[in-house]
């Protein structure tokens, strides 16, 4: 079959070995560069006194970190990784948001949810692009996702979580049922230079790191069709009154290229109630 009918299908898909070992290894000293503060300012990260990996320690993740990394934006358009998007998304496509996780042992996980809750996209395009780091097991935390769960284009209802595998963070609820138990799913085991790609609608989760050393970094872009409006907001209601430009064009054209193109987000520590 196609990627893109196993993508139509299961909501979901997996490509490994998509990213070369040396990107691999560059990008998580780039991580390093980033938790240190020598790529610029991020909201919410102390000085650092050591430049090191004992930096990464308190980070769980960090928003929008290609706003000051040339090699973090440069993977938006890496080309095995824009090939399988031209196929599952369209040839023109953008995106709004990347998150760099560092998964340290003991940290925890997110219970399930769906991105579509926390990014609309009018044609359900929402895509997300997880890249593995290391490798990603169950005992480290890796992604979980519920096969076909997207087909509906539901938003299940979200929750408090007090279940300490968690952050903390809204879970999704009210859709267990036989074919999604709610401690079921299909675990993404991957290794370093995998890519999970999967649908906005699609319920996915991750449990804690129980491990007792090591980490589980992830580079995870959300990007959509460039042909829709992206109505976004940042708090407040779910949707903005307007289109968010704060984009980066992954390839193809941008059809509301005409309304110019905005700088609003900045690096930001995510606090550990919004984990993935």
């Amino acid at each position: 079959m196609s990627l893109l009918s196993d993508y139509q299908r299961d909501g979901y898909l997996i490509c490994r070995d998509l990213v070369d070992a040396a990107t691999v290894a560059a990008l998580r000293e780039e991580t390093v560069a980033i938790a240190c503060g020598r790529r610029g300012a991020i909201e919410g990260v102390p000085p650092r006194g050591r430049d090191d990996e004992a930096a990464l320690r308190d980070v769980l993740a960090i928003h929008f970190p290609h706003k000051i990394s040339p090699r973090i934006r440069a993977m938006l358009h890496h080309g095995p990784i824009v090939s399988v998007l031209r196929q599952i998304v369209g040839e023109d496509v953008k995106c709004m948001q990347s998150m760099l996780f560092v998964k340290n042992a003991g940290k925890p996980g997110q219970a399930w949810h769906q991105d579509e809750s926390f990014i609309p996209t009018p044609d359900a395009s929402l895509t997300g692009v997880w890249i593995a780091l290391d490798d990603a097991t169950i005992d480290n935390g890796c992604l979980w996702v519920q096969p076909g769960s997207h087909r509906e284009r539901r938003l299940w209802p979200s929750r408090p979580c007090s279940d300490a595998r968690f952050d903390g963070a809204p879970e999704s609820f009210g859709w267990d049922s036989p074919e999604w138990p709610r401690e079921g799913g299909v675990p993404a085991e991957v290794t370093a230079g995998s890519v999970v790609f999967f649908n906005g609608y699609t319920l996915h989760r991750s449990l804690d790191n129980r491990r007792r050393s090591g980490l589980r970094r992830a580079l995870v872009n959300h990007v959509m069709s460039a042909r829709s409006e992206l109505p976004w907001s940042f708090g407040g209601s779910r949707f903005a009154p307007h289109d968010y430009r704060d984009i980066v064009m992954v390839c193809g054209q941008d059809a509301h290229a005409g309304r110019g193109l905005e700088d609003l987000a900045r690096p930001y520590l995510r606090a550990e109630t919004a984990a993935s």
